[in-house]
């Protein structure tokens, strides 16, 4: 319990004047649909995975932790099979916009990827993250075992209880089911095109700030 509140500093981070929806909803429509990722988890290799708002936002984050291995952007927890960006946009199939985020648990640990995903986006919002809105930017996690969802739970109570923020956390905590991976010009967006509005004013700024929050934990 310790290392998680010495590592969590509360910042609240800019939400800019766009969303992720109205950026990229025009270029689905030709897009083939995503598909299933299969997850593995085996030696130090282990797997989180979270919903914290545009997906975009989130990889670009976790991305820069030392330990995590790679972040793929996809849809997860809701009922349509092999959603397209466009359908999960509006906001239909009970999807939400996560992130598969693989680490080696010999480098960094789930203790310190919750840390993380607390940090990342301000998990009191319902169904919204600044102006991206809709039940697909819900916050959740997906716990893959029992460990997994014990630890998740266990800080909810506990981040709640220490009133870091003034409102109560509405995260939701479930069983990670299946994940449908987001198309390909979704990937490693914020690195492939920074200059765009959407990355200059709203992912930018955050990850500024998660950069002075976790800079002890960055990949060199």
């Amino acid at each position: 319990m310790k290392k998680i509140f010495l590592f969590l500093t509360v910042v609240s981070f800019g939400t800019g004047f766009t969303s992720c929806a109205q950026k990229r909803t025009d270029y689905a429509a030709n897009k083939p649909k995503p598909q299933t990722t299969t997850i593995k988890n085996t030696g130090t290799m282990d797997t989180a995975t979270f919903a914290a708002g545009c997906f975009w936002c989130v990889e670009a984050q976790f991305q820069l932790l030392d330990g995590v291995i790679s972040v793929e952007s996809g849809f997860t927890g809701g009922t349509v099979k092999n959603p397209a960006y466009r359908e999960v946009c509006n906001g239909t199939t009970g999807h939400a916009e996560a992130c598969n985020i693989v680490y080696d648990n010999t480098k960094i640990s789930y203790d310190e990827l919750l840390a993380a995903f607390w940090q990342v986006h301000d998990p009191t919002q319902l169904n919204r993250q600044g102006n991206d809105v809709g039940t697909q930017y819900r916050s959740a996690i997906f716990y893959h075992n029992e460990k997994q969802k014990e630890l998740a739970e266990k800080y909810k109570k506990e981040l709640n209880a220490s009133g870091a923020w003034d409102k109560p956390i509405v995260t939701e905590i479930s069983p990670y089911t299946v994940f449908y991976k987001a198309e390909d010009y979704h990937q490693n967006y914020y690195n492939q095109n920074g200059e765009e509005p959407y990355c200059h004013f709203v992912i930018q700024p955050k990850v500024e700030k998660f950069r002075k929050v976790f800079k002890d934990k960055l990949k060199h």
